[in-house]
C-alpha cells in the first residue's frame, strides 16, 4: 500500500521508521494520515521482520495536533467518534507487542503529544516543545491526553499542563519524566536507532511480556498487579528463550534469541 501523509522504512535491523509526513501542515492529525497510521501499525504488528517502531515527524514539527480545520466541523457526536477513533489508533500503537519510541523533533502539541504519549519511549531534540493546548480552542484532549499525562507525569503536572494549555520545554519535560532522553538534533533519529538496536538483542517475548505487566498491571491493584506479573512471568518462564537466556549467562556468551 502506498502512502499520503506518512512515509516508512525498514531497515536490517527491524527498525519499522515512520516519518509522519505532512510538514507543510506541520504534521497535523487529519483523517486520512490517522487511517494510515493505523494501518502501518497493523502491518508492523503483523510483520515477523518488524521488531521495533520508530516515529519521528517531517519538518520542525513532530506532530503540531489534530487539524483545526477538522475541529471546526464537529458537533459533539462527530467530535465524539472523531476522539474515539484516534483512540483506537493510539491504543494499537501502545499495545503494539513490540518497542515503539517517539523521536520528537521539534512541536509536539495535542494530538501530537497524545502519539508520542502512546508510544512505548520517548526521546526529544533539546529544541522540542510539548504542550496540551486544546482548553486554548474550548475544548479538552481527545486522544487519550487526559489519561496518559497524569499516569506519566502525575495528576497535579498533568492538571497544569491541560489546564493553562502552557508549553513545556524539553528540558522541562525531561524533568518531569515525560521525555526519557534528550539529545541534539543533529544526533536524536540516531540515538533513537541505536536504542531499539540495544532492544534487539534482547528476547522479544520478556520484552512483549513486560509492557503488558506494566501498561496492564497500572491500574490493577496491587494484588491483581503481582497476580499478572506471576502469569506473565510463567509464561516467559516457558519459553526457549529463557532457556538460551540462562544457558548464555551460565556459559558466559551471548545469547542468541530466537522469539519462542
Amino acid at each position: 500500500m502506498s502512502y499520503q501523509n506518512v512515509l516508512t522504512e525498514l531497515d536490517q535491523d527491524g527498525i519499522l521508521s515512520i516519518t509522519l509526513n505532512r510538514a507543510d501542515k506541520l504534521n497535523a492529525l487529519s483523517a486520512e494520515l490517522l487511517a494510515e497510521l493505523l494501518h502501518v501499525i497493523d502491518q508492523a504488528h503483523k510483520d515477523p521482520q518488524t521488531y521495533s517502531v520508530l516515529i519521528t515527524g517531517a519538518g520542525k514539527a513532530f506532530c503540531a495536533g489534530a487539524d483545526i480545520r477538522r475541529l471546526a466541523e464537529l458537533d459533539a457526536n462527530s467530535a465524539y467518534n472523531f476522539a474515539r477513533a484516534g483512540q483506537h489508533v493510539f491504543d494499537r500503537l501502545e499495545n503494539l507487542g513490540k518497542p515503539s519510541l517517539a523521536a520528537v523533533n521539534g512541536f509536539c502539541f495535542g494530538g501530537g503529544c497524545e502519539l508520542a504519549m502512546a508510544a512505548t519511549l520517548r526521546f526529544a531534540s533539546v529544541e522540542a516543545r510539548f504542550a496540551q493546548p486544546e482548553v486554548k480552542l474550548g475544548v479538552i484532549p481527545g486522544f487519550g491526553g487526559t489519561q496518559r499525562l497524569p499516569r506519566l507525569v502525575g495528576k497535579g503536572r498533568a492538571l497544569d499542563m491541560c489546564l493553562s494549555g502552557r508549553t513545556l520545554a524539553a528540558e522541562e519535560a525531561h524533568t518531569w519524566g515525560l521525555v526519557n532522553a534528550l539529545h541534539s538534533g543533529d544526533t536524536l533519529l540516531a540515538a533513537a536507532k541505536a536504542y531499539l538496536r540495544q532492544l534487539r538483542q534482547l528476547a522479544p517475548i520478556a520484552l512483549q511480556r513486560t509492557m503488558e505487566a506494566i501498561h496492564q498491571g497500572y491500574d490493577l491493584p496491587l494484588a491483581d498487579a503481582l497476580q499478572l506479573e506471576a502469569l506473565l512471568f510463567a509464561q516467559s518462564a516457558a519459553t526457549k528463550d529463557k532457556t538460551e537466556g540462562v544457558a548464555a549467562f551460565l556459559e558466559k556468551r551471548a545469547a542468541k534469541f530466537v522469539g519462542e
